[in-house]
This record gives C-alpha cells, structure tokens and sequence, in this order.
C-alpha cells in the first residue's frame, strides 16, 4: 500500500485481527453484486470505501423516480440512467482506486458463469428468485461464497453461504421453487433505512468473509421485523435432499 492508502485505510488497520494484511486482502479482490438497487446501493458503497479492488455490478434496470426514496447510489440526475452506470459514478466518487465493472443487463448462464468464476465473493441484492437461484447455483458449482439479503416492508432476512464448507447449506436448502415470487417492494413497500441496514451487513459479511475477520456466520438465518420487534438468529442446516447442493 502507498501512503494514501495506509491513510485512508487507517481505521481499518487499527482494529485488532484486521491490520494491514486484512486490509491488503481487501485490495485483492473482486467482488460481484447482482443488483444495484435498494441493497445494492449500500453494499457496494461500504465495499468501495473500504478498499475492496474491483466491485463487478450487475444490473438491467434504469433509475425511476421512486427509487431514489431508498436507493442511495442514485440521484435526480441519474433518473432514465441505467442503474449500474449511476452507482459506478457514485462508487468511482467514493474511491477512484476501486476497479468498477459495470454490467448492464440481467445475467443469463453463460455470463452469470463467467462473473462468478471471476469473483472472490457473490452478493445476492437482486429483487427475483430466478436470479436469486441462477446465482445460487454456480456459486456451489464453483464453490463461492454468497452472502443474501432481501427485504420488504419492514421485514428483513440476511443469510452467508459457504460451499467451501461441506456443512454449509445453499439458498436452494431455504426456498423451493414454488416460493412465492410476487413479493416485490413495488407492490408491497419497504421502510427505507431497512435496506441501507440489509446492504451494510451484507458489505460486513463480505468483509469478513475475504479477511477471516471475526467468527464465520455461514449458515446463520438472521430475520427481523423492525416494526415489531428486532433481529433474531436461527442456524439453518444442509438439507441433504437439496437438488443443489445435496449431492457435493
């Protein structure tokens, strides 16, 4: 690292078990997002002021008026932009040193294999189970990390997964494919702090998952409903009948 780095990155190196050669872990390497929306906004703008090397952000959709209540990486002049287009300048304004890839369409297999090959870790910020399980997929087939989040009104859910790890289950251990896939903000809301929160631990996951910073949540279900009540924890386990994982 040069002196502006050991700087800008000096908090960071001044926490105990993360030091510089957390933060040079950090530096090298690639992380991909699936959504620059409400989750992904917040996740990639830790990650990139963080110092992680290049951010990939994948994303099909333009920015609407109606997002920028929640969707941080957006602005007034972004509207009719494509989202990845917006959220690179903002990550690019944040921290210039960041690689940012921006990707402006849905990912079919072809390129959703080719990205997660490339990537240390996978960020689930995507608003379809389509996706949500495409991304699932090659991330045990390739034995990526993936770190999910979603929320909606005001109820939230954040889980790590680690095909690494034989124990860990996959999101397909969680959702079968008759999920009901109508839940959507646009049709039923959600309390905009929720996702700035959802983002942020799901940058942290990603944080410790590159660094072996504090001890592994793989496999931790964390739920919450903020309007009633706070975040509670439940260890969800492999289903060993899983059609994705069951067989690894």
């Amino acid at each position: 690292m040069n002196d502006d780095q050991l700087l800008r990155y000096s908090r960071h190196i001044l926490l105990n078990d993360f030091d510089i050669e957390g933060q040079e872990k950090l530096l090298a390497s690639t992380v991909l997002i699936v959504g620059a929306g409400g989750l992904g906004c917040p996740a990639a703008m830790y990650l990139a002021s963080s110092g992680i090397g290049e951010i990939i952000i994948a994303d099909d959709d333009v920015v609407e008026l109606s997002n920028l209540q929640r969707q941080i990486g957006h602005a007034m002049a972004d509207i009719d932009s494509p989202k990845v287009e917006s959220l690179k300048q903002t990550l690019s304004a944040l921290n210039p040193d960041v690689k940012v890839t921006a990707v402006n369409t849905r990912l079919d297999e072809n390129q959703m294999a080719v990205y997660v090959q490339q990537s240390d870790v996978l960020v689930d910020c995507s608003d379809n189970f389509k996706t949500r399980f495409l991304l699932n997929r090659f991330a045990v087939e390739y034995k990526k990390p993936l770190v999910s989040g979603a929320a909606i009104r005001t109820e939230a859910q954040l889980v790590v997964f680690d095909s690494r790890d034989d124990k860990s289950p996959c999101y397909r251990c969680l959702y079968s494919d008759d999920v009901d896939s109508e839940q959507d903000c646009s049709s039923n809301g959600v309390l905009a702090p929720l996702v700035g929160i959802v983002g942020s631990m799901q940058a942290f996951e990603v944080i410790r998952l590159i660094t072996g910073f504090g001890e592994s949540s793989v496999g931790a279900l964390q739920m919450a409903d903020l309007k009633h009540g706070g975040w509670r924890s439940l260890t969800l386990a492999r289903d060993p009948e899983c059609p994705v994982c069951g067989s690894r």
